[in-house]
């Protein structure tokens, strides 16, 4: 009904609004945009990168974020603690919401040596995890016998990973865009 009032525009405008301004779940925004869940959130994305200037990420960037990350899944893997730590800018931070734990709290780390020395720790995770597009650049899906358990988003700048964002929380986990990467 309100989709019929409202141009597309300001569709996205009102997704992104009462989303990421206001925390209303995509299941009740829906109903509001005569659409669904999924479209909501896509609504809001686009919305989110035209707010923020960001466009849809040049095929080579992909490329290069792709090589970055499928480091970061083979050293996490084999417990290769310096070829976690060449991978990281040595100011990353790394934001995990209270859901990835160990803990009941949110937790950030700064620095690459402590960022690496707890990415092994994700090492039997990684066995479940695939690279993918989430929120539009390359990140790591964990998906254990195929349910999604945990996404990391990373910001990638000249071929080191600047920030990781660790999302587990339910809620969270389905605000993030996700994307199956061409291989």
């Amino acid at each position: 009904m309100l989709r019929r009032r409202t141009s597309r525009r300001a569709s996205w405008r009102l997704a992104f609004v009462l989303h990421d301004m206001f925390a209303v779940p995509f299941d009740e925004i829906a109903p509001m945009l005569d659409r669904s869940p999924a479209a909501a959130r896509q609504l809001a994305s686009r919305a989110r990168r035209r707010v923020t200037g960001v466009g849809p990420v040049a095929e080579a960037d992909l490329a290069r974020q792709r090589r970055v990350v499928d480091a970061y899944l083979a050293a996490a893997r084999n417990w290769d603690f310096e070829a976690l730590v060449r991978l990281l800018h040595p100011e990353v931070v790394l934001h995990a919401d209270r859901a990835a734990g160990p803990t009941s709290e949110p937790v950030v780390l700064h620095g690459a040596r402590q960022v690496a020395r707890g990415a092994p720790a994700a090492g039997t995770r990684a066995r479940f995890s695939q690279p993918a597009l989430v929120n539009g650049a390359v990140g790591v899906v964990m998906a254990p016998r195929g349910q999604l358990f945990v996404v990391l988003a990373f910001a990638i700048v000249d071929d080191l990973i600047t920030a990781i964002d660790v999302v587990a929380d339910p809620e969270r986990l389905r605000s993030v865009e996700l994307a199956v990467l061409n291989p």
